[in-house]
């Protein structure tokens, strides 16, 4: 047979170091890297500049762009990729002077969700950011313009419909927009039938690549895609978990959060992330082993603060303890237990302590129930497994009178319990 698939981009990595920045530049060159290769390229190498701003017309400065220029072609690179967004001049600029295509870590992240998207929803937010970030850039691009028919920064479902005339595109944006308010109907009223259930609903937020699908999985027992790799997850899972006391709750897996994340993409995937809106409690999971653990907690914080949810209460999970090693893994679990003394410490891998997350997580259902001793209709008796499903029932005794109930429950069902009473 012959070989006709597309050898992977090679890509040349740039960064600008300026002071008071959140990640160190390094630390987030590796995880530009890691972005890169989720889109399928391959790292051929790198270069980190500190400066005090970045340039406005080139980002690096014109030196350095020509000595870019000539590390690409000393490496064969196939294109140059910025840690940060460039503004439409710089990425000419940039690309006049090294001769390769560039873009930024902005479009490698559209890739990867581009790659990710399954629902028709994930589709077309995906779309919408993709043409929301190119619009600016397809006014005389060479480079880019040759290279729609594939690589980093160009794939995704709008892919063909990328024609350089501004005018069908931005048609195209409107309607994508009309498509996605429709959505976002269908969205509200699926979230109102699971409301009408009356389920708690935990949200499991974090860094991406925090295990946040190994966990969900181990607590719901369901089978959510789980990948090494940024933005595995992308359209919200919701699945059911059974708690200690018998109790039922939703849980809802959310697409991951990222340093320097793409504001078309927040703006595009608002539907989505408003779900976390309806959650009773948000399920802060971080990976414990890694090196920027608090910055990585601080995007989340701030994206949370975005999204005007800042005040909802949260529930932090250190994951993957089973990495933690000997003496400095103790004083690591030490340090974060003093900081962080409402957190719970987990393995979603190996199963430990997944049994004080689920009490943790019983005990944050339960805290607004009301206990309820009462004598229900015979006609109301489906009630009871309501009870059993969003609640406690402690005892429960079916006398001629009607069927004796002590219970827990949410204050949304004792209000359904005195209702089914007041009708008999």
């Amino acid at each position: 047979m012959i070989e006709t698939e597309t050898p992977p981009e090679r890509a040349y990595l740039v960064g600008v170091e300026i002071p008071r920045a959140r990640l160190d530049g390094d630390d987030s060159l590796d995880e530009l890297a890691s972005l890169v290769e989720a889109a399928g390229g391959i790292v051929a190498g790198r270069s980190l500049q500190a400066r005090r701003t970045r340039d406005p017309n080139s980002y690096v400065g014109k030196g350095k762009a020509g000595e870019i220029g000539r590390e690409v072609s000393r490496l064969r690179a196939d294109i140059v990729i910025c840690d940060d967004e460039l503004k439409p001049s710089q990425q000419r600029t940039l690309e006049e002077i090294t001769g390769v295509a560039v873009v930024d870590r902005s479009a490698v992240i559209l890739d990867i969700f581009a790659r990710h998207a399954r629902s028709r929803e994930g589709r077309i937010q995906v779309e919408l950011a993709q043409l929301e970030y190119r619009l600016p850039r397809l006014t005389g691009r060479g480079k880019e313009m040759s290279r729609l028919g594939g690589g980093i920064g160009t794939r995704g479902p709008g892919e063909s419909k990328l024609e350089s005339d501004r005018q069908i595109i931005r048609k195209r944006i409107q309607d994508l927009r009309k498509q996605l308010d429709e959505v976002a109907r269908q969205r509200e009223r699926a979230r109102g039938s699971r409301t009408s259930e009356g389920l708690f609903l935990a949200a499991i937020v974090g860094y991406t690549n925090a295990g946040k699908s190994t966990l969900m999985n181990a607590l719901a027992g369901s089978d959510v895609l789980v990948a090494d790799q940024p933005f595995a997850t992308l359209d919200p899972t919701t699945r059911r978990a059974a708690l200690p006391g018998g109790a039922t709750i939703l849980l809802s897996d959310t697409v991951g959060f990222v340093n320097k994340l793409p504001p078309t993409l927040v703006a595009a995937f608002r539907a989505t992330l408003e779900e976390l809106a309806d959650a009773d409690l948000l399920v802060h999971v971080a990976d414990v082993t890694h090196p920027n653990l608090h910055e990585h907690m601080r995007v989340v914080d701030e994206t949370l603060a975005s999204l005007k949810l800042e005040h909802r209460p949260r529930l932090v999970v250190f994951n993957q303890t089973d990495r933690l090693r000997g003496e400095e893994g103790d004083a690591l679990r030490e340090a974060l237990g003093a900081e962080f003394p409402a957190a719970v410490f987990v393995s979603a891998l190996n199963g430990d302590g997944l049994e004080s997350l689920r009490i943790r997580l019983a005990e944050a259902a339960a805290a607004g129930w009301k206990r309820v001793k009462k004598t229900l209709p015979y006609h109301a008796g489906a009630l009871v497994q309501q009870i059993r499903t969003r609640g406690s029932l402690k005892s429960v005794d079916y006398e001629e009178a009607g069927i004796r109930i002590e219970a827990d429950v949410p204050p949304a069902l004792a209000a359904e319990i005195d209702t089914a009473i007041r009708r008999r």
